[in-house]
């Protein structure tokens, strides 16, 4: 439900500390791998079963991101939109009333990500990077503008569908994950899964990929949520060497 003032008017709630450090550092994670384009991009989050998410802020980069520059909004299209809310806001209100079980958001212009999606290839598990994705990303290729509208917001979450992550075609791609932690880590893999099949490709020589079997052995062991938790957890070491302020986050 959407909170209201004392007047009746409806309200934004205010932005949970815990949930906002992890969005800021999910950001500076993904601007360490790369993925810094100006201030675009978003990272957003949501505890499960809610209707209201917390998103970077429109005015900063993900490498300048802090706790206190994350907004909150609501899934419903109609509902009041924070003056700093990205105006792709409608990207992720789509993606969260269609998917239930996603509870972080990556968009960004990450440049292997991109030159990928703007090809026909299909996703190879070339390292193990690849397997995760593998038979679970999309491709969107209605449009490579902005996100402004629903109904393109709904176009994509229908693309979507209850893959992993979405190709924008000539715009970057979309990842999903049960809690934010997933989704930003999944956005790095995704990128390095993007950049080694085009060295792979770029190289001219016949290579290979894992098999059906390496794949799902892959998935069990290395992307188990344990696993995704390490990572995480590594990145935020990562981070606080690089941004020492992060340690108070």
């Amino acid at each position: 439900m959407t909170p209201t003032a004392a007047d009746g008017r409806p309200t934004l709630p205010r932005v949970p500390i815990r949930l906002a450090g992890q969005i800021a550092a999910g950001a500076r994670m993904l601007s360490l791998d790369g993925h810094d384009d100006f201030n675009q991009g978003q990272i957003s989050a949501r505890m499960p079963g809610s209707d209201t998410f917390f998103i970077k802020n429109a005015l900063c980069g993900f490498d300048e991101a802090t706790p206190d520059q994350i907004v909150a909004a609501s899934i419903a299209a109609d509902a009041p939109v924070d003056p700093l809310a990205p105006p792709e806001l409608p990207l992720h209100q789509a993606i969260y009333r269609a998917r239930p079980d996603v509870n972080g958001i990556v968009h960004s212009h990450a440049p292997h990500t991109l030159v990928f999606g703007a090809t026909d290839l299909e996703l190879r598990p070339v390292s193990h990077d690849g397997a995760h994705f593998t038979g679970a990303l999309g491709l969107f290729t209605q449009t490579s503008n902005t996100v402004l509208d629903q109904e393109t917001g709904d176009a994509i979450a229908e693309s979507l569908g209850d893959a992993e992550g979405i190709l924008l075609r000539n715009h970057g791609g979309v990842i999903v994950g049960k809690s934010v932690r997933h989704a930003a880590v999944f956005a790095t893999v995704l990128e390095r899964a993007c950049r080694l099949q085009l060295l792979a490709e770029q190289s001219g020589a016949p290579y290979t990929w894992a098999s059906e079997t390496d794949v799902a052995l892959k998935r069990d062991f290395i992307y188990a949520d344990l696993s995704v938790r390490s990572y995480w957890d590594y990145a935020v070491r990562r981070i606080r060497r690089v941004w020492p302020e992060a340690a108070t986050w």
